[in-house]
């Protein structure tokens, strides 16, 4: 829920509110695109949500039915839109489709999917980490978002993020844990729950 919510505030700092194509793939990844569209909802947004494989856990059945109870809009079927009918119907794009733990080639229907995500001029904001990429190595000739929220912290691949936007969400880290892992975060500032990385991540 943090993690979601800290998604639609970096969004809702960068972009007018407009029509938003989520796309949630099967993993935590997607869950927090759940929580992200619900959440931009509340802020303005008008999301649409693009899920072709759910898996049957209460966890992520209750985030549905979160989002059907806000009457947010559900793709039917598993095959997205049209390069054309996206750049005409959208004005950004929530990848959620597969978080840092993913490996090997995407399967039906994300490899289509991904490629027309690639192929669009819609902008793009990566939750985590761009969908299809190395955690530690990212990949030229994957999709290149405009916008990258890391959570937690931001993994290795961030170093070959090229967009616009960077930001770091989730504030849920503790002290303890940072020290630990000897993690190099810097502060929030007040109350938030993200913080604007961009001109850090470029240095």
């Amino acid at each position: 829920e943090v993690a979601g919510l800290s998604v639609a505030v970096a969004i809702g700092k960068s972009y007018k509110a407009g029509n938003v194509l989520v796309c949630c793939g099967p993993g935590n990844n997607g869950g927090d695109g759940l929580v992200a569209a619900r959440h931009l909802s509340l802020f303005g947004f008008r999301p649409t949500i693009y899920y072709p494989k759910r898996p049957n856990k209460p966890l992520f059945n209750n985030l549905v039915t979160q989002c059907q109870k806000m009457e947010l809009e559900f793709l039917n079927g598993v095959e997205l839109y049209s390069v054309a009918q996206m750049e005409a119907k959208y004005d950004l794009v929530v990848d959620a489709l597969f978080g840092f733990s993913f490996k090997g080639s995407p399967r039906p229907p994300f490899d289509e999917a991904l490629k027309i995500l690639k192929e669009s001029k819609v902008p793009i904001c990566s939750i985590d980490i761009p969908s299809g990429w190395d955690v530690e190595h990212g990949d030229p000739n994957g999709i290149q978002p405009d916008m990258l929220i890391s959570l937690t912290a931001p993994k290795l691949c961030a170093k070959h993020f090229n967009g616009r936007i960077h930001y770091l969400g989730g504030r849920f880290v503790p002290n303890a844990l940072q020290n630990k892992y000897q993690l190099d975060l810097p502060p929030y500032p007040g109350t938030d729950s993200v913080m604007d990385i961009t001109k850090l991540s470029k240095m």
